[in-house]
């Protein structure tokens, strides 16, 4: 089988598997740990793991249980949203091979991610062709650690209203394959500062309290709510979600699997990490089935 090497085990996480799950065991510990809940999908940042990877793990082990002391059902396939993409992009689906993880490679589905192409019009990339960005790659560790013995479709979306489209359809396609499901939409928030050529509430602190408590809380309550049209208008408007078509893609997803609200796991910047004019925002939100 053809199989996608990691660009980014070794610089951005480990490339030891001893050595990644050494720092997801202190991901777990952090702030609460995990959420305890019926969760169905989630909304993660995808910078390196020093900077946001307790969050992604801390999201996606939130996925494993029911919200209940009852076993959880097996996960067949993880839908995994992400890419910097501009709106007339068209989606880009690896429909084929395997994803290699320092716990052992990820296979794709096929028959999920041909019949998600074949409904969108999104374009069947081999392992060698689908981009290896970090958007999805960061998140796959974490995927093979909880879920070992599920299969991915990832997909690059378009921050277009071909996103909701996206999500509800990939769902389906699983669905009538019998299989269950997580879904994971991957995006970091506002890049603030000289390093990328954004700063609208000024230098130095003034720019951090201005995307903590207004820019990135804006994105943040369109996720929580899981209003699409927020999300995409956020992302484009605000700059506050670098990949808003994965997080609008993900929401359709979850509202299509009976989710209802979205939770925040956890918020953070960079800057706490490592403090400078520069910096991104990173939030954690889950998606549950249950009512408030």
């Amino acid at each position: 089988m053809e199989r996608k090497k990691a660009a980014f085990k070794g610089s951005w996480y480990p490339d030891d598997g001893r050595e990644c799950e050494r720092q997801i065991l202190r991901f777990l510990k952090d702030r609460n740990g995990p959420s305890r809940g019926s969760y169905v999908g989630g909304i993660v940042p995808h910078a390196g793991w020093f900077f946001s990877g307790s969050i992604a793990c801390r999201v996606i082990g939130s996925l494993v249980g029911n919200g209940t002391d009852e076993a959880p059902d097996p996960v067949d396939l993880v839908l995994i949203f992400g890419h910097h993409m501009f709106p007339s992009d068209p989606p880009l689906i690896m429909g084929s091979g395997a994803w290699e993880t320092p716990f052992g490679d990820l296979e794709v589905h096929r028959g999920v991610a041909a019949a998600l192409a074949e409904s969108v019009d999104g374009i069947l990339l081999g392992p060698d062709t689908f981009p290896g960005e970090n958007t999805i790659e960061l998140q796959l560790p974490f995927v093979r650690y909880f879920f070992p013995e599920a299969v991915i479709v990832p997909v690059g979306v378009p921050p277009s209203p071909l996103a909701q489209k996206i999500g509800t359809l990939a769902v389906e396609a699983a669905v009538k394959s019998g299989l269950t499901v997580r879904v994971l939409g991957s995006t970091d928030m506002t890049h603030y500062g000289p390093n990328y050529g954004f700063s609208p509430a000024g230098e130095g602190m003034a720019g951090l309290d201005w995307v903590t408590t207004i820019n990135d809380p804006r994105a943040v309550r369109a996720m929580v709510e899981m209003d699409v049209d927020a999300i995409l208008d956020q992302g484009l408007k605000n700059h506050n979600l670098c990949c808003s078509g994965a997080v609008a893609a993900a929401v359709a997803a979850a509202r299509s699997m009976g989710a209802l609200r979205g939770v925040v796991l956890d918020y953070a910047t960079s800057h706490e990490r490592s403090p400078g004019e520069s910096f991104v925002g990173y939030s954690g939100i889950l998606f549950e089935k249950t009512s408030a």
